[in-house]
């Protein structure tokens, strides 16, 4: 055997992708409402795990506008005055979209995908990758806009909804469920045990608390106000608040090309990277 051959033989070619996987698959994959039928065939028994996650920020929302409404009194944005619980609400419902579609998109995807093998089973029938990949994805969507109606419906009862632009904010939701699932998704490919968990707390924390949500970013330091600009808990945050307070303009559309981007580059991560964890 000539040295071109034994390491031929010793390095074995990467899996190839198929053709399938491009944008315009990633988008349209027709049999991926088979993964979500399943979902939801799995979770009709597991109900409380659906509901469980409404409600942190939902005792948030109902904390704040009970107790620290009445301290802080009205908050500025965009040159006009408004009240503390105004300001919050939008920014607690991009939260709960957050929330909504992480939980599947990682440890529900990590379980499938290293523990259960649920995918190696799937990828046996007509599904594959790209069809898992937008499946998942449409799943972790569906919870994320469970959550985000619910959470407005509440908003709407407390009084919390300032201009009738804030219809707007469930669509927004949606699109804040999207991109955290397909980055949620990407990341959990490259976790190789429960401890490397930490890593998604170690991120959302951080994201919830200096995102906006609480405080206007004007009290931030010069250099954090860079910082949480970058971060997408903040893009959604905005996008919301802008919707929520009929506040437009143009860094709105910034806002959402930032979470379309990072939808999108996640979707075509997550499923490259299922296939060259799955396909033989």
């Amino acid at each position: 055997m000539s040295a071109t051959d034994h390491l031929s033989a010793s390095n074995p070619p990467a899996p190839s992708i198929p053709l399938r996987i491009t944008p315009f698959a990633l988008l349209g994959g027709r049999r991926a409402g088979r993964l979500v039928e399943r979902n939801v065939l799995v979770y009709r028994r597991q109900w409380v795990f659906v509901v469980s996650g409404f409600f942190e920020p939902f005792f948030y929302l109902l904390s704040i506008g009970v107790g620290l409404n009445h301290l802080v009194g009205g908050v500025t944005v965009g040159g006009r005055t408004v009240a503390y619980t105004d300001f919050v609400a939008p920014g607690l419902l991009a939260a709960a979209a957050m929330n909504g579609a992480m939980f599947d998109a990682t440890f529900g995807i990590f379980f499938k995908l290293k523990i259960a093998k649920t995918y190696d089973a799937i990828l046996s029938t007509p599904l594959d990758v790209g069809d898992v990949a937008v499946g998942e994805l449409a799943w972790a969507l569906i919870r994320g806009s469970l959550y985000s109606g619910a959470f407005i419906v509440v908003m709407a009862v407390l009084g919390y909804v300032v201009s009738p632009w804030a219809v707007l904010c469930f669509p927004g939701a949606v699109l804040i469920s999207a991109a955290f699932a397909a980055a949620g998704m990407a990341g959990t490919s490259y976790m190789r045990s429960w401890q490397d968990f930490d890593f998604v707390s170690l991120a959302i924390l951080p994201l919830f608390l200096f995102s906006a949500t609480f405080y206007p970013l004007t009290v931030y330091p010069d250099w954090l106000q860079l910082v949480v600009r970058a971060t997408p808990l903040y893009q959604g945050v905005a996008l919301l608040r802008g919707l929520d307070l009929g506040i437009f303009g143009w860094s709105l559309v910034g806002h959402v090309v930032y979470l379309a981007a990072m939808g999108v580059i996640g979707l075509r991560v997550t499923a490259r990277r299922l296939a060259l964890l799955l396909l033989p």
